[in-house]
């Protein structure tokens, strides 16, 4: 332990981050660069190295936080970075996207402010690419087994990079123009900037990862023909079936899936457009759902010079405290508010929309609403509460409901369900078709990067003892392992 009363002597501190009215004028990432390293010693060495670090159990990987928390302490970059990658193979990634359940589980979290483990993570990582410490992992030898991976997400990614690196080889199949799956067009810009995906590639390139982009498995290649063609297939598709908004009205013109508009806005940076094609600018735009999607699509439209930004969420809003119902060290439902949120726009809670309003030419104007409450554990309309307010652009960001169905993969796979939708697999990660396994939201649903690179690392481990009857690749979690909530 490298400094027994760190917690003691210093406070929690946070990234800086630009000030609002400087970073909507560009679509760089909302942090001040650099702001972190002077201040992330003393930050780590609030890490308290406890008897037992709760920290691991919330974070699906079992990330070594203690010992990289030492190190970056003690500023040795380079242990600190082969300690971040024991057990994570993009630390940028999560270090910069993840809620940071290994946060809700600090034990100094019981009584204090936790430790910054995230910032301390993207530190770590950020340092490691500026002094060179990573570098390709090239396998030794080959096994002469070939792998298929559908879906470049950090599923995906893990899933590659592990098997890879265990001489198989590999080729991700993306349908999208570009790798990164969601990383790449829907998460925006300004929360996490996409040369950190580039540069990924190019260490799993140069490690001998394949990347075929453009195609689309079920589509532009049947299932069976690639079953055919590899010896195994990984699936990390995703679980891209938006959960749609059936009232009166949807089918007008600027309503829109969060999925269809986010990607455009990316596709502008990525120099495809001078514009967007569907662009907030003007508008009064207004967001249905309160998580992170929600607020993506908050940020977005900010920068692209909305007339007004109005998020809606049906649930009530959130304590600002732990609530007895959500003990340490669980994740608990607190209300949040992201650097989207700080740049603006009005967030409203306990409502539901009842219908859209649109002019003589067929464009939304209006969304209807109304007050809802619990009543006998249902959700309820207040009486007398409707309203209407102005919308000219709506985005729905109200989850998702599972994998795609209608490109054909699980069908001509002859893929089983479970019970909630996803794709069936049993405790390798193997679905019922031999050879064919699942890893991320595909078989999990939607949920978290972390659990998504988890994921992909198991799965990666099932696929290797599948393809050479024993493996020595790491597997954090099973396929029914659950975040530590209540």
């Amino acid at each position: 332990m490298a400094d027994p009363k760190g917690f003691l002597n210093h406070g929690r501190e946070v990234a800086k981050s630009r000030p609002v009215d400087v970073r909507l004028k560009d679509w760089n990432e909302v942090y001040v660069p650099g702001s972190l390293l002077p201040i992330i010693s003393k930050q780590a060495s609030r890490c308290m190295d406890c008897g037992i670090p709760f920290c691991h159990n919330g974070c699906p990987l079992g990330n070594l936080i203690p010992e990289w928390n030492d190190y970056a302490y003690r500023e040795d970059w380079a242990a600190a970075s082969e300690r971040l990658h024991a057990t994570n193979n993009f630390p940028e990634f999560t270090g910069r996207l993840c809620p940071a359940p290994c946060e809700a589980a600090c034990v100094l979290g019981i009584n204090q402010p936790p430790v910054t483990i995230k910032n301390v993570e993207v530190s770590i990582i950020d340092k490691a690419w500026d002094t060179g410490d990573v570098a390709p992992q090239i396998p030794e030898r080959l096994s002469g087994k070939t792998v298929a991976v559908i879906g470049s997400g950090p599923a995906g990614l893990a899933a590659a990079q592990q098997l890879t690196r265990a001489g198989h080889t590999v080729a991700v199949y993306e349908r999208a123009d570009r790798i990164g799956g969601l990383l790449r067009y829907g998460i925006p810009e300004f929360k996490m900037e996409k040369r950190h995906i580039n540069r990924r590639i190019e260490q799993m390139r140069a490690e001998g990862t394949r990347f075929r982009t453009g195609i689309e498995i079920g589509r532009d290649l049947k299932a069976t023909d690639l079953k055919k063609r590899y010896d195994a297939v990984v699936i990390a598709a995703g679980a891209t079936t938006a959960r749609d908004l059936p009232v009166p009205g949807r089918e007008l013109k600027g309503i829109y899936q969060a999925m269809e508009y986010l990607p455009l806005a990316n596709k502008v940076q990525e120099g495809d457009y001078v514009t967007a094609p569907i662009s907030a600018e003007g508008k009064h735009v207004v967001v249905i759902g309160g998580g992170d999607t929600g607020a993506d699509c908050v940020g977005t439209a900010h920068r692209q010079g909305a007339a007004s930004v109005t998020q809606l969420e049906i649930m009530p809003r959130p304590g600002d405290e732990r609530s007895a119902g959500q003990p340490w060290p669980t994740f608990p439902m607190l209300y949040k508010v992201t650097s989207a949120h700080e740049e603006g726009g009005e967030r409203v809670y306990s409502v539901s929309t009842t219908h859209f309003e649109g002019d003589e030419d067929g464009n939304v104007q209006w969304l209807h609403l109304t007050e809802v409450e619990f009543i006998d554990g249902k959700l309820t309309p207040k009486p007398g509460t409707e309203r209407k307010i102005p919308a000219q652009l709506v985005t729905l960001a109200m989850g998702f409901t599972g994998t795609d169905r209608e490109n054909g993969l699980v069908d001509q796979f002859g893929l089983e369900l479970d019970e909630r939708g996803n794709i069936a697999r049993d405790a390798d990660f193997q679905t019922n078709v031999p050879g064919v396994f699942v890893a991320g939201d595909a078989g999990r649903g939607q949920s978290l990067i972390v659990w998504a690179i988890a994921e992909g690392r198991s799965a990666a481990r099932g696929t290797d003892r599948f393809l050479t009857g024993t493996s020595d690749l790491p597997a954090p979690i099973r396929p029914t392992d659950r975040a530590l909530m209540v």
